[in-house]
């Protein structure tokens, strides 16, 4: 008996362990020298090409950023915590803004080759930092769920320092979900639209596909644990974090964009998230295309797609 209850406990421990395991390593940042030496093994084990498009891309919309010149803004959200932005001006004055949010493990500046072509049609951008990402203060990562209302405060801090605006949402990956996410609250009416490029339907759905595809495992228990851990560290549970849900509720216009052979946030999300959204929508395949790749495998779809939805609501 006392034999069966040893292993008991100690199975408990081992899956309690395994759980927390999961959520440290995926959702919280630590500190930077750990990171900078877990890149650095990284890097050992799979060295980057950096003569690779997605690479070559990346560092271009960084240095674009640079170049092109920003303001770091920081305010405070509706918990009185601090928020950060980085911020483009148009060369023009101009009505128009995009909010460009990044996926998970990105950064603002991750986004300049995408706010590039928003510049070239005179908008001003605001580049989020998500929660647990680059000059953000806060230590966990939300997967877009706490981040929906930080940018809803954005879109109230716009509103507040500028008058008769047009704003449009564009967010890849955890950044698209973050977008969606956002559309299901009480937004203003100069929110014109939402461009959604790979998102997932839930975190929870999200972590499931990823533990199964990568590493051949089953959710239970592990994913079950990590998700009540994240309710009580991060605030918030995986199955809450739900962009279908929020998208019930969403009256902002949305164009879904996925990449055909995105694996990582499986391309059957698309219609998932299409289906349920109550707003005014469409659909944009990118054939050949994996995560988050949509947009360097073909240009030639991917912008015309874009601004031919965008252009019908901002004017």
């Amino acid at each position: 008996m006392k034999k069966s209850v040893k292993r008991l406990f100690g199975l408990s421990a081992a899956l309690i362990g395994a759980g927390a395991v999961m959520n440290t390593c995926v959702l919280t940042r630590v500190s930077k020298k750990i990171n900078e030496f877990q890149d650095k093994i990284e890097e050992k084990k799979n060295p980057k090409d950096l003569t690779a498009p997605d690479e070559i891309l990346r560092a271009e919309g960084d240095a674009w950023v640079d170049a092109t010149g920003y303001d770091h803004i920081c305010i405070k959200n509706r918990k009185n915590q601090s928020i950060h932005a980085l911020v483009v001006k148009a060369a023009e004055p101009s009505d128009k803004w995009l909010v460009c949010v990044h996926g998970y493990t990105s950064s603002p500046k991750g986004m300049g080759s995408y706010a590039k072509h928003y510049h070239e049609k005179g908008y001003n951008i605001l580049l989020p930092a998500l929660r647990g990402h680059d000059i953000s203060e806060h230590q966990y990562i939300t997967m877009g769920w706490l981040d929906r209302l930080d940018v809803c405060d954005w879109i109230g801090y716009l509103n507040n320092q500028y008058s008769d605006i047009q704003i449009v949402l564009h967010g890849v990956s955890m950044g698209s979900a973050t977008v969606m996410m956002a559309t299901g609250e009480e937004l203003p009416e100069n929110v014109k639209c939402c461009v959604a490029d790979c998102g997932f339907t839930s975190v929870w759905d999200e972590m499931e596909n990823e533990i199964k595809t990568t590493y051949h495992m089953h959710s239970f228990p592990a994913l079950y644990i990590s998700s009540a851990i994240s309710k009580v560290v991060g605030g918030y549970g995986y199955k809450e974090a739900s962009s279908i849900k929020q998208l019930k509720k969403s009256k902002t216009p949305t164009l879904f964009i996925h990449g055909e052979q995105d694996v990582f946030v499986p391309y059957r999300m698309m219609d998932m998230n299409y289906n349920a959204a109550a707003c005014p929508k469409e659909k944009l395949s990118i054939p050949d295309a994996e995560h988050a790749d949509s947009h360097l495998i073909h240009p030639e779809i991917y912008w015309p797609g874009v601004f031919a939805f965008v252009e019908k609501y901002v004017k």
